[in-house]
């Protein structure tokens, strides 16, 4: 007890700075932790940013009921059990719910005039009652389980903060219209599509050489795009960020992050996520990670009830406001429950390098303050399941390490990925969140980015998934992606004007190459593959309207572009750790061939249910 840190000062409770003993202190005399305990845990507050008691519990030192039993007793408070004794509904109006959001305090009972609040952080009381000093409301604390809290929130509060998950983004910024025009959309799908057939049977010829020549622009275009990708990321390769965070040395405080994680219809992996997530190596003080599900999922909650989570694991149920239920309007609800001044995105499958969080810390702490946005890269831990789970990780990693950095490096837009996305929480809510009705809302939140002038950076950290390998799957999840990726496009040409003027004519032309380009190719591939018959002499249909040298330029473009994906995958997987699939490569052509399938369904989801999300299957066999 001679170390002169036991005696540092605590923050001011509600009673008063000399009512009560320290909290360290408290604990101490109370035989709840050993004096060494006390020193560890302020040794470690000095470096980041949180509570003592956060800190002793999330190190494992105490179990959280002995901190709020001391906490209570600390502060001359009542111990309640805020679900058992939950308050009424209608004391719901004694606070708004951003203030209840904000200190994580729920209005628990009338007492005469006196507010009683339930509270788990009572050092933070005053705060509170200096917020709400206009209202002349007395309020006193009690105090509560943190999770009890917040479940109280959700009771009281849920459904009003669920539909404002759905429309964070201002409707001109969204695709929600896209779903009340539908009976417009329907009627010129009519008159293109009966135009596009009554062309087809009168002119069959003709309309064979126009999709031959739009394939061929937008393979032109995305030959283009990927070439010059590929060598700016072979002349330009980025440095390598800091493997390990020198806590030690840190000459600043960490700051708190907030993982997301949504889940849907998960049977199995919760367990393997949290195994997972236990080997990160930032401080557990400092992070949470909050499981997103839909109130109506019964199967992930019973697979929850079942598991045993870390107190820094914490459950988010999103309640049905009506309408629809997608990911990013989880997303949307579940970040007005983060606490953290950093926002993370992973998948249920993942499994992120251990260090992940260190890396994305030291490269905000060092970045320009525009960069608001990292990006890690994706990679599978089963690539080699089968031969589409083989394809799968070829794909990605030309993708995430030739191709998106090559992109980056020219100064495009990067269309976000879906996971291992880390955001400045201020750039976030500044935005509008994620579009709630878009089924690829990291694609768009990307443009959103970049049109207000902010940066995405990729970095050098790992996520591992799990490779989609079964036929059917990869044609949903792949149409999933193609049709949020088309409807992004849309919204943010309604006005190409402005968009120009937002992005510059450059990453304009990137929008349509990425974009448009991507999405016609999927379309058109049956016709650029008909170009392979010229390799066995035979004559081409569309040689007779164009000539020799077009026909001849048409084929060889078809080639250049096939030899130039298969030299970026080889060089793609020619790390030691990818370097078994490099006998593979040469079959992805026949693999992409299920994207043409997938991009039919997509056009067709376009127009009958634009919202609909096609979840992915995981750990399914």
């Amino acid at each position: 007890m001679s170390d002169p840190r036991l005696l540092l000062k605590a923050p001011t409770s509600v009673a008063g700075p000399h009512s009560a003993r320290l909290l360290g202190r408290h604990l101490v005399d109370d035989g709840h932790i050993s004096p060494s305990d006390l020193v560890y845990a302020l040794d470690l507050q000095e470096k980041i940013e949180a509570q003592l008691g956060e800190i002793l519990v999330s190190e494992g030192i105490i179990d959280p009921d002995t901190l709020l039993d001391t906490l209570a007793q600390q502060t001359n408070a009542q111990r309640i059990d805020i679900v058992k004794d939950a308050p009424h509904l209608n004391t719901a109006q004694a606070l708004p719910a951003a203030t209840c959001l904000e200190f994580q305090v729920i209005p628990w009972l009338w007492v005469g005039n006196v507010l009683l609040v339930a509270t788990s952080q009572p050092s933070e009381f005053g705060a509170l009652q200096r917020s709400q000093a206009s209202s002349q409301v007395t309020m006193l604390p009690v105090i509560a389980d943190p999770i009890g809290i917040r479940q109280e929130i959700t009771r009281l509060y849920g459904y009003q903060l669920a539909q404002r998950a759905i429309t964070c983004v201002p409707s001109s910024d969204s695709c929600r219209s896209w779903g009340k025009a539908n009976f417009f959309r329907s009627k010129w799908t009519y008159v293109v599509g009966g135009t596009a057939i009554a062309a087809t049977v009168y002119a069959p010829h003709w309309i064979l050489v126009a999709a031959t020549l739009w394939a061929a622009l937008t393979l032109l275009l995305t030959v283009a795009i990927k070439g010059a990708g590929f060598i700016a990321q072979l002349l330009h390769k980025s440095p390598q960020l800091s493997t390990v965070l020198p806590l030690a040395q840190a000459d600043f405080h960490l700051p708190r992050i907030s993982m997301m994680v949504p889940l849907l219809h998960e049977k199995n992996i919760a367990g393997a996520l949290i195994q997972r997530l236990e080997k990160l190596s930032y401080p557990k003080s400092l992070l949470e990670v909050l499981l997103v599900l839909e109130e109506s999922d019964t199967i992930t909650r019973k697979t929850l009830a079942s598991t045993k989570l870390p107190p820094w694991i914490s459950v988010i149920e999103v309640p049905d406001a009506g309408g629809i239920t997608t990911k990013p309007r989880a997303m949307n609800y579940a970040l007005d429950f983060c606490r953290g001044s950093i926002i993370g995105v992973w998948d249920a499958e993942d499994a992120p390098e251990t260090d992940q969080l260190e890396k994305v810390v030291m490269r905000f702490k060092d970045a320009p303050e525009n960069v608001v946005c990292l990006q890690g890269m994706l990679d599978y831990y089963n690539p080699r399941q089968n031969w589409i789970s083989r394809c799968f990780t070829i794909e990605y990693a030309t993708w995430w390490r030739l191709v998106l950095p090559g992109i980056a490096k020219l100064g495009m837009v990067i269309p976000l990925g879906g996971t291992t996305l880390f955001f400045k929480r201020a750039a976030l809510e500044k935005l509008g969140r994620w579009d709630a009705h878009n089924v690829t809302e990291d694609a768009d939140l990307g443009v959103r980015l970049a049109r207000r002038g902010y940066v995405t950076e990729l970095i050098p950290t790992v996520t591992f998934e799990e490779a989609n390998c079964r036929p059917w799957r990869w044609v949903r999840q792949r149409s999933r992606w193609l049709k949020g990726f088309m409807i992004t496009y849309f919204v943010h040409m309604r006005h190409p004007i402005q968009l120009i003027r937002d992005l510059g004519f450059k990453r304009f032309m990137g929008l349509q190459m990425v974009f448009l380009a991507t999405f016609s190719q999927f379309t058109l591939a049956p016709v650029l593959w008909s170009f392979w018959i010229t390799f066995f002499g035979i004559s081409h249909p569309v040689h007779e309207q164009l000539g020799d040298t077009a026909t001849l330029a048409l084929v060889m473009l078809f080639f250049t572009s096939e030899i130039l994906n298969i030299t970026m995958a080889m060089v793609a997987v020619s790390g030691p750790h990818h370097r078994h699939l490099m006998k593979w490569v040469i079959t992805t052509p026949f693999y992409f061939t299920l994207g043409a399938l997938a991009a039919y369904k997509a056009i067709y989801e376009m127009i009958v249910t634009p919202f609909y999300w096609d979840k992915t299957e995981h750990g399914a066999k």
